[in-house]
């Protein structure tokens, strides 16, 4: 677990100098854990089932407790109340019209694929009414 632990750790210390000497927008933990999947994918080759046994019982011990992670981010939150009461109608609205445009963006790239890939974005319709289950012998 010391192992893997360090190897999180290093990774997110390495991403954290990167961001930051580059002036990154991009989070230093996030750089860290692409750098992790860059060096586990030239290890193991590119077998995304191949990651080592140590690193993925820590890593599903970490997420097991995912949850405290969450505290900072209330504490954040709390901090911050008089900002969020000030703010707090142009951030609902920023939220929603991000979280429209994120379903919009996802259904016109879902809907691109379907073409791309020649198979329709929803099922052909019958007009004798729904499919029987299987060994319904109907």
């Amino acid at each position: 677990m010391l192992k893997a632990l360090t190897l999180l750790l290093v990774c997110q210390l390495l991403g954290e100098t990167a961001a930051r000497a580059l002036g990154a927008p991009i989070p230093g933990p996030v750089l860290g854990m692409a750098l992790l999947l860059a060096a586990l994918l030239l290890r193991y080759r590119g077998r995304a089932d191949a990651a080592p046994d140590w690193l993925g019982g820590t890593a599903d011990g970490l997420l097991k407790h995912l949850s405290l992670l969450f505290v900072p981010a209330s504490v954040g939150v709390v901090q911050h109340l008089d900002r969020l009461s000030n703010e707090g109608a142009a951030i609902g609205l920023a939220l929603l019209l991000s979280t429209l445009a994120a379903l919009a963006v996802g259904a016109a790239t879902f809907s691109a694929v379907a073409r791309l890939t020649d198979r329709p974005a929803v099922g052909p319709e019958r007009k004798d009414g729904p499919t029987p289950p299987p060994g319904d012998g109907a």
